[in-house]
């Protein structure tokens, strides 16, 4: 729960992945349409890509195989698909690196300055350290990057408090069938492809007004 939380001091809250852009341009406007992009994006990208990761980073961490953390590390980070969103990543996977080295996880102290680093990296070493179960780690970073993007759709549309909350009754069961496919996924199966958040990602640099860094 401390790993999930909104209040967990990595500036979380300063990023939308795209979803400022998306806004601004008109392709996310209502309650429908966040859910559209919010759940999609779960459905195609963290279902194919991060959680499939995620499970194995948390492997490599619980048998202490430092190379083959690095390794699908590095396959995280080089999918990141716009320079913003490879920011986003290396920025919050640091921060999560000293929080954790302060709280006395040495392990994590190594990653702080790395110049490549992803927030799942850090997430799954917490959670392979405190003994959290695989699905139930798995399960909270995905709640964790919902629960940011519906915060980020209820500033940026805005929406009011009751669809920000229909939108999370929406993401529970979505989020359990993300889970439960990407832990069965092959390593020749993980990949994915979002055009449309690798544009917004790329347009938002040079977008007039911003209230977030992604």
């Amino acid at each position: 729960m401390q790993l999930c939380s909104p209040t967990l001091p990595v500036g979380a809250y300063a990023y939308s992945q795209g979803l400022e852009c998306a806004v601004e341009r008109g392709w996310v406007r209502d309650e429908a349409s966040a859910g559209q992009w919010i759940l999609g994006l779960l459905a195609h990208t963290l279902q194919r890509l991060d959680l499939p990761i995620f499970a194995r980073l948390h492997q490599a961490w619980q048998t202490a195989d430092l190379e083959a953390a690095r390794r699908w590390n590095a396959r995280l980070y080089a999918s990141r698909e716009a320079a913003e969103l490879q920011r986003e990543d290396r920025q919050l996977g640091t921060a999560l690196a000293r929080l954790l080295a302060d709280l006395g996880l040495d392990e994590a102290a190594g990653w702080r300055n790395a110049p490549r680093v992803c927030f799942a990296t850090l997430f799954s070493l917490a959670a392979a350290r405190w003994e959290i179960p695989l699905p139930e780690a798995a399960t909270g970073y995905a709640w964790a990057w919902t629960e940011n993007q519906v915060i980020a759709a209820t500033r940026l549309i805005p929406l009011g408090q009751t669809a920000s909350q229909r939108l999370l009754v929406a993401a529970g069961p979505a989020i359990v069938s993300a889970v439960a496919e990407a832990l069965t996924l092959p390593d020749a199966e993980i990949g994915a492809s979002a055009p449309g958040l690798a544009l917004a990602g790329a347009l938002h640099e040079i977008q007039y007004s911003r209230l977030f860094r992604s």
